[in-house]
């Protein structure tokens, strides 16, 4: 007879016996009885479902569905960890459990474990701690230090006169500053603390709650509304630091008041755009990003139960694109950014940065091909232009026209920025050489828009007796210092050279060191001429602002990924510059070059034909030696005229599909709206690194505010929905007490903003764990 048990983790327990007969029958009996106890002790620790523990002044004991398998003495540590290694290599709870009934950290047990596996029981054993001789820092040893300490000498110097070293005297202040602490602390009564409410435990990794009824009905539904319930170690919980910042940006709120609302479906308009923003923050900013996340864990953060995955994302978008409004929401954006106020509680509005940027393209459609500065030579590739505060944040952005330059986009873009300031004020508008153009300035100055940029080209330089030294402080406190020189110059306007016209503009000059060891002045354009010297100076640098917010974009925000790589024909009918223009004014440069050489070769010839030669009174210069020496003049001369006939008689534009047919641009709709929830993420992220360095007394926040934002927001935590109309995230501890101490205050600001989540009434609260907390739990 040949018996066979089956045990289900079930109310009963069904055991199943088989009986084999003589002629090869099977007959099958059940028996049904109840589930053996995981343990007959009171007092045992239950370590997940199925196991138990004892312990007492004796020892140890371990219980697996109420059957003896460890037993250990009170002094055998080592048999108390193989205990605890062999609960985690059968499975029978998980490492977590198994530390927290042990009463050691996780990171122990994983020692543990490792150690078994490759020593086994014997590795367990604990080895001798201490030193392995007696400490030099005796307690008459530490007064002495103290005391030589106190009359002001270096930690070095003390620590020669005791013959010890500089890292035994920091240990012994710190052993003499616990002692003090310690015997004053017991000196001084205890305050009487009421104990603290004890907390509900929150199930640790539930299953997401059910929305069946809501995806059966989702043709019918709006959108699914957010819904969030309790859980443990959410493992993206972080990224609810980043709701407050967000809702500054205004981008669920400006998207409403374009889009009104997507058509029907489970995933709605501000889901979609929350998970982009969110996905952004952690790193994985283009829809393709999506794969790399758990669906159900980036759920959590969106209460639903599970975050859209890529098809989703991009019908949705196209949904939006199919519109046609991607426009207004930047603008949208831009009017919101710019009617706020800076952190320091600056305009900003006042002073804004242009500049173009150049997104390569690596496709196969026949796209245009434009220089980039980056890369140093043409690439097929599109162009935008950014336009960002005096901060380097982004505030409004235009996909440039084919082949157009910055000139050409500034004065197009002037009526845009004057509807997005809303008013008539004078704007500071920043920019680099590329958008040269005296009779541009002269324009923007007509139309309410002070200048700054580089002078372009070779000038004079400036008398060295004008300049003075001037200063700016900056927002930080700083105060920098220059040396310059404050003029007014004349520009000539290129469209009237004939009549001599030019435009009057300040010129701040300053004198800079050249790589060679020599030195240089290079010279700053404005038409303000009310702002000190020193502050033009101050926010012409600050120009780089929007280089690095390019820079910081690439890496961290997928700035130039495409997004979408849909085309449409290129209108060949539109004129743009003949590319055999600008080759024959090169053979015009060149051939004037030669005729000037030539003609200086001539002069000295004819010179030295006309002096006498000593002793010799007249010289006679006859028409076949001129013409001989004018020859090479009047050659160079024919070969200049007919370039520059050649030059005059192509034309200055010709037609696109003459010139390059089949040409095809990019798809500029869902760009536009990848870019917005880009700028908003963009803008959600440097709030938070300016909140890290203005309200926490993180020491290094300077250097490590954007490494410690991230960090902070790919941490896991807890999401407690117990406290009614409030929704509270209790983030794990970070690996230092100084970031734990900077995330903790962190928290207790984000919680003084009572955001709400959403599309809902939840008011977010923040907190983080300590290390004794998360040990416990």
């Amino acid at each position: 007879m040949a018996e066979g048990l089956l045990i289900l983790p079930a109310i009963r327990k069904i055991e199943l016996v088989f009986c084999r007969q003589s002629r090869g029958e099977m007959m099958v009996f059940m028996t049904a009885q109840l589930p053996l106890p995981v343990t007959m002790d009171p007092v045992a620790v239950s370590v997940g479902l199925a196991v138990s523990l004892v312990e007492n002044d004796r020892g140890g004991e371990v219980y697996i569905r109420g059957q003896l398998c460890d037993v250990w003495d009170a002094e055998d540590a080592a048999a108390r960890r193989w205990a605890a290694v062999k609960l985690v290599r059968l499975g029978a709870a998980s490492q977590e459990q198994v530390a927290a009934a042990f009463g050691v950290s996780s990171v122990a047990v994983w020692k543990w474990v490792q150690r078994a596996a490759v020593g086994g029981i014997a590795a367990l054993v604990s080895e001798k701690k201490g030193p392995k001789k007696a400490s030099r820092l005796s307690d008459t040893v530490i007064a002495r230090i103290v005391e030589l300490r106190s009359t002001g000498l270096s930690q070095q110097a003390v620590g020669d006169m005791v013959g010890v070293s500089e890292f035994s005297v920091r240990r012994a202040l710190k052993i003499a500053a616990e002692q003090t602490a310690t015997e004053t602390a017991a000196l001084e009564p205890e305050p009487l603390e009421p104990a603290p409410a004890p907390q509900p435990e929150l199930p640790l990794f539930p299953a997401p709650a059910p929305r069946t009824a809501e995806r059966a009905a989702a043709g019918l539904l709006e959108a699914a509304a957010p819904l969030f319930a309790p859980a443990a170690h959410v493992r993206y919980a972080g990224l609810f630091l980043a709701f407050p910042a967000l809702e500054t940006t205004g981008l669920l709120a400006c998207a409403r008041q374009v889009y009104g609302a997507l058509p029907n479906g489970f995933y709605g308009l501000e889901t979609i755009l929350i998970d982009s923003v969110l996905r952004a923050l952690a790193g994985e900013a283009r829809a393709e990003g999506a794969t790399r996340f758990d669906p159900e864990e980036l759920g959590r953060v969106l209460g639903l139960d599970r975050a859209p995955e890529v098809k989703t994302i991009r019908r949705r978008i196209s949904q939006l694109a199919e519109t046609g409004k991607a426009g207004e929401l930047i603008a949208a954006l831009a009017k919101h950014h710019l009617s706020g106020t800076g952190s320091g509680g600056e305009d900003l509005a006042a002073i804004l940065y242009v500049d173009g940027h150049v997104r390569a393209y690596q496709g196969t459609k026949k796209i245009g091909k434009i220089y980039s500065t980056r890369l140093k030579f043409p690439v097929p590739a599109t162009e935008e232009t950014w336009v960002t505060d005096a901060h380097g944040a982004p505030v409004f952005v235009v996909m440039a026209a084919p082949g157009a330059s910055l000139a050409a986009e500034l004065r197009d873009l002037l009526p845009e920025l004057r509807t997005t300031v809303g008013d008539e004020r004078r704007v500071l508008v920043g920019f680099d050489r590329g958008g040269w153009s005296p009779a541009l300035f002269k324009h923007m100055d007509a139309a309410g828009f002070d200048v700054l940029t580089w002078r372009k080209g070779t000038t004079k330089d400036i008398e060295e007796k004008l300049f003075a030294q001037v200063s700016y402080t900056d927002e930080h406190g700083e105060e920098k210092t220059w040396s310059v020189a404050d003029t007014v110059v004349d520009l000539p306007l290129n469209t009237t050279k004939k009549t001599g016209e030019v435009f009057s503009i300040r010129q701040i000059s300053r004198i800079v060191g050249t790589t060679g060891g020599g030195t240089r002045q290079i010279h700053i354009l404005t038409t303000d001429r009310t702002m000190s010297a020193g502050e033009v100076v101050y926010r012409m640098g600050n120009r780089w602002r929007q280089e690095n917010q390019f820079r910081y974009a690439r890496m961290h925000f997928a700035l130039d990924s495409h997004d979408s790589y849909t085309s449409t024909d290129d209108n060949e009918d539109r004129l743009v510059p003949e590319p055999a223009k600008a080759r024959a004014y090169q053979k015009v440069v060149a051939a004037r070059r030669h005729h000037a050489e030539a003609a200086a070769i001539a002069d000295l010839n004819l010179l030295a034909l006309k002096t006498p030669t000593e002793g010799t009174d007249e010289i006679t210069v006859t028409s076949a030696m001129h013409n001989h020496v004018m020859a090479p003049v009047w050659e160079a001369e024919s070969a200049l005229v007919a370039a520059e006939n050649v030059h005059q008689s192509i034309p200055a534009k010709i037609r696109l599909g003459d010139l390059n047919p089949g040409q095809q641009v990019l798809d500029i709709e869902v760009k536009l709206i990848h870019t917005g929830i880009r700028m908003a993420a963009y803008n959600t992220a440097m709030t938070i690194a300016r909140e890290i360095r203005t309200n926490t007394g993180y020491r290094r926040a300077n250097q490590e505010a954007h490494a410690l934002m991230r960090q902070m927001f790919n941490q896991p935590g807890d999401v407690n929905t117990t406290d009614p109309g409030h929704l509270t995230i209790t983030l794990d501890p970070l690996p230092t007490k100084a970031k734990t101490a900077a995330a903790a205050q962190l928290c207790e600001h984000l919680t003084a903003t009572e955001t709400r989540y959403p599309g809902t009434n939840l008011i977010l609260k923040y907190a983080i764990k300590t290390k004794a907390s998360a040990l416990i739990k």
